[in-house]
């Protein structure tokens, strides 16, 4: 019975992926640490929360080795997590996932789309940029999820101009409830890595110490239910 299940091409390649996903997830725990991505301390993020820890993903695009790895990354990523058949339109949200989603969208051949803040208030006053049918199904993409607030503003926007929303991809969960909240708005959220997946790959090639460790840990701790 175990040979066969060894010998089973499901099994294989299940093992296949895993081995990939984990070989993945340690060269872009690399690339962060390389160009300086983490800081400690204490930072207001976007959603209003005050963080002990920092992961600065915006930088990413400054970088063009590592942005185009990343980019690279992400592509197979959702080919092989929700495929490419499963949407017509790339949608990038303000700011920091602008750039990932527009790389994303022509590799994909896909138009590309972006949203807007704030309505604006000439030329078409719309918060949708960029050629959106009634019905066109919309792949939202950010660099990172918090709260989801962002994500969830953004869906609304499309889906106020007849987009369909069902999916999300992120570089990185900060585990803080934002998947939560998205699955409630009937959103799936695919992420690269998780911010706890990435620690402990830092703490093992000595990017991160233990007690920066479980500084990162303890902030996700307060959101788990």
């Amino acid at each position: 019975m175990w040979e066969k299940s060894i010998k089973s091409p499901k099994r294989c390649k299940e093992l296949s992926s895993k081995i990939r996903n984990e070989a993945i997830e340690l060269e872009i725990c690399r690339i962060l640490n390389k160009i300086g991505a983490l800081k400690f301390g204490t930072f207001k993020l976007t959603s209003g929360k005050i963080s002990p820890y920092y992961i600065d993903l915006r930088i990413i695009p400054s970088f063009p080795d590592a942005f185009k790895k990343i980019c690279d990354f992400s592509i197979e990523f959702i080919k092989d997590e929700i495929g490419s058949k499963s949407f017509e339109r790339v949608a990038g949200i303000p700011v920091a996932g602008i750039p990932f989603a527009s790389v994303i969208a022509y590799n994909l051949q896909k138009p590309f789309l972006y949203v807007r803040k704030g309505i604006r208030l000439h030329g078409r006053q719309r918060r949708v940029e960029g050629s959106l049918t009634p019905g066109d199904r919309v792949l939202l993409i950010d660099d990172l999820i918090t709260t989801g607030l962002s994500l969830k503003k953004a869906a609304s926007a499309i889906i106020a101009e007849g987009g369909v929303v069902t999916d999300t991809v992120v570089l990185m969960d900060r585990e803080e409830g934002g998947r939560e909240k998205l699955e409630k708005s009937g959103i799936k959220l695919h992420m690269l890595l998780n911010v706890s997946g990435i620690a402990n790959k830092l703490l093992e090639t000595g990017a991160i110490d233990e007690e920066q460790l479980k500084t990162i840990l303890k902030q996700v701790k307060k959101y788990r239910k």
